[in-house]
């Protein structure tokens, strides 16, 4: 049961728009473990891909046919890349929200320290008063 073209050309824009080519795949093929009998024994359907620029690997034998395996681990491969890429992004996001938090309780801490110098000052101008006579 082959991939048909239409879900190939997917994979294929989809790998373009992460910007991964065949030239950075390394694909290797390995004899399947578990259930399958005597074929499973003699043919080598599990794909083993390996993203040489990032090091993620992806090891795929979840159907018997070698063609639909490798579709397979091209999209799971994919889609390790895609959460490392928008991981570092969020990443990104996560450190400019926590400046910004930062900021804000300075911000704050700065309204206190104003109030308090204001306080200070009425206490001194208080003093300044004249003192009230008593009759």
């Amino acid at each position: 049961m082959p991939v048909s073209t239409e879900k190939e050309q997917l994979l294929k824009e989809r790998m373009a728009h992460l910007g991964v080519s065949e030239e950075d795949l390394r694909e290797t093929f390995v004899r399947s473990s578990g259930p399958g009998g005597q074929k499973v024994n003699k043919t080598s359907t599990c794909v083993f891909l390996v993203h040489l620029p990032t090091g993620l690997s992806v090891k795929c034998q979840q159907e018997r046919s070698q063609v639909l395996n490798r579709f397979l681990a091209r999209r799971l491969l994919l889609d390790r890349i895609e959460r490392l890429q928008k991981g570092l992004a969020d990443a990104e996001k996560m450190k400019i929200e926590k400046i910004r938090r930062q900021k804000r309780r300075r911000s704050k801490r700065a309204q206190e320290k104003v109030l308090e110098a204001k306080h200070r000052q009425t206490e001194k101008k208080s003093f300044r008063a004249k003192p009230a006579l008593d009759s």
